[in-house]
C-alpha cells in the first residue's frame, strides 16, 4: 500500500475489469532489496501485486530498469540497476509470475523502444491497462500520464489506465517524503482521468 496520510480511494471490483493487461514497473532488486536507491518498505506491495496477477491471470509485462554503465540518468541519480547485475532483475517473489520482460533506460516506460509495439496496435487487444510497482511519483506517474495522453490523442475511448494504490509506493528519505509524494502523484493522475483505486478485489 502506498504510504499515505489518509487513504480516500475506493476499491474496484474484479468483475469490473475488462480485457486487462498488467504492467509491473520496477519491482526489481535495485529498488526493493539492495543498492543506492532501494527502500525495503516497497516489498510490502508484493502480496497485493501477487494477488492481482494470480486472480486476473492475464497478459503481464514486467518493466525493469536496465542501465549501461555510462548512462545520462546517472547525472541525476546514483548508479543503479546496471545491465547484467542482480539489481536489474525482478524480485524473487514475483519471478514465477512473469510472462514478458521489457527493459528501459529511463524513468518513463513509455519512451522505451520495446514499448513501441504496444503503440503500433498491440494495445488494441486490451481495454484496461493496469499499472503497478514503484515509484509512484516517478516511473508510475510518468508512464501513466504519458499513456493517458496517448490514449486521448488517439481517441481510444474504450480504454482505461488503472492504478491500484495498494500496489504502488515510492521511496522515503529525509529529502523525499513518501507520504507527500505518493499523495501528490495519485492526485495528479486522478485529475488527468486515470482510474486511481484503493485496490482491485
Amino acid at each position: 500500500m502506498a504510504r499515505l496520510k489518509q487513504d480516500t480511494w475506493q476499491p474496484l471490483a474484479i468483475d469490473e475489469i475488462k480485457d486487462p493487461i498488467i504492467f509491473v514497473v520496477d519491482m526489481v532488486n535495485g529498488f526493493v532489496k539492495e543498492g543506492a536507491l532501494h527502500d525495503q518498505e516497497i516489498a510490502r506491495l508484493i502480496p497485493a501485486q501477487q494477488a492481482v496477477l494470480k486472480t486476473l491471470a492475464c497478459r503481464n509485462v514486467f518493466v525493469c530498469d536496465s542501465h549501461p554503465p555510462r548512462t545520462r540518468e546517472f547525472e541525476s541519480y546514483p548508479p543503479h540497476c546496471m545491465i547484467g547485475t542482480k539489481e536489474a532483475e525482478v524480485v524473487d517473489e514475483l519471478q514465477p509470475l512473469i510472462k514478458y520482460v521489457l527493459r528501459k533506460n529511463s524513468t518513463n516506460t513509455f519512451t522505451a523502444p520495446a514499448f513501441e509495439e504496444y503503440l503500433d496496435g498491440g494495445l488494441d487487444a486490451y481495454q484496461d491497462v493496469i499499472i503497478m510497482g514503484c515509484c509512484t511519483d516517478l516511473c508510475i506517474l510518468q508512464f501513466a500520464l504519458s499513456l493517458q495522453a496517448w490514449l486521448n490523442e488517439h481517441n481510444k475511448s474504450g480504454m482505461r489506465v488503472i492504478v491500484p494504490v495498494d500496489c504502488v509506493d515510492t521511496f522515503d528519505s529525509p529529502e523525499h517524503s513518501a507520504m507527500f509524494w505518493n499523495d501528490a502523484a495519485l492526485q495528479n493522475m486522478a485529475a488527468n482521468g486515470i482510474c486511481v483505486v484503493s485496490s482491485i478485489k
